[in-house]
């Protein structure tokens, strides 16, 4: 018997934390993968907010599985790494207050015009460092496969999870179908890997992201072979609606299509039918 524990990214219902508990309750959900908090990120929250969050969601049943971080979403050749570095760790920090054991994270934006071979080396170096920074913290870093970043596709995800093996995978069908990956092939080679699987999905012709299992993700297939293999958590990503920080979290040109064919009335109701597209799958 399956025992799947659901998490959600509840700031695409809300950035308002009050907000982001209800929506997660009346979904029946077990927690928060937490990004937006009251409309700030985050990794920039100060430690007496993540006191209060935690308390927030002790009071209400829930839990924080995972801190959305951007950690690893800047330039590679642009933005100031040790400073970034700064950033890791003081979500570390916030992440032990909010009782998180687990931090998303990404492999670095590429320039579009060079191959990414070119990068490997300062890719891997980078990611050494960010795993040393959370030793024995305590803490593990989860990288998701995103568009643009080093570990787009599956095999640069699968040598990442190799060359660091500190790291655990986060697995996002919907981000694959936009990098114009088989969501099956990238499994086949990375399932052992997964620590935890974003519930998301897309269509090949233009990217568009619509609910699990409405897409070319098949996301069915993937969500019932992970419980399968003793794999329990999941983050509803709903991505149904544009929601406050939307543009924020990805690279200009690169932004998140809707799906034309769903169209929700508010944030709370896109929020609930990615929910109840995820029952519906999970249903017997």
């Amino acid at each position: 018997m399956y025992n799947p524990r659901i998490f959600a990214f509840a700031d695409e219902a809300s950035p308002m934390m009050d907000s982001q508990i209800r929506a997660m309750k009346r979904n029946g959900l077990q927690g928060l993968e937490i990004r937006l908090v009251d409309g700030e990120n985050v990794s920039s929250i100060t430690i007496a907010k993540a006191k209060e969050v935690y308390q927030k969601m002790a009071d209400a049943g829930l839990k924080v599985w995972s801190i959305g971080s951007p950690i690893g979403k800047i330039d590679i050749e642009k933005d100031d790494f040790n400073q970034h570095m700064d950033v890791l760790k003081r979500t570390i920090e916030i992440a032990h207050e909010l009782k998180s054991k687990n931090i998303r994270m990404f492999s670095f934006y590429l320039p579009h015009a060079k191959a990414p071979e070119e990068y490997k080396h300062e890719v891997m170096d980078r990611l050494h460092s960010m795993a040393e920074a959370v030793k024995g913290s305590g803490v593990t870093l989860c990288h998701e496969n995103e568009k643009g970043i080093y570990g787009d596709n599956a095999v640069r995800c699968s040598e990442i999870l190799a060359e660091v093996p500190e790291l655990a995978g986060v697995f996002d069908p919907a981000n694959f179908v936009q990098c114009g990956q088989d969501t099956l092939e990238a499994w086949s080679l990375l399932k052992n890997r997964i620590k935890y699987l974003h519930i998301k999905d897309a269509i090949f012709a233009d990217g568009s992201v619509v609910p699990a299992g409405k897409g070319q993700g098949n996301v069915p297939f993937i969500v019932k072979e992970f419980l399968a293999m003793g794999g329990e958590c999941m983050t509803v990503e709903p991505h149904l609606k544009v929601f406050s920080g939307l543009k924020a979290l990805e690279r200009k040109g690169e932004q998140t299509r809707m799906g034309s064919s769903y169209v929700f009335e508010t944030n709370d109701e896109a929020f609930d039918a990615a929910c109840a597209a995820l029952r519906e799958i999970l249903a017997p």
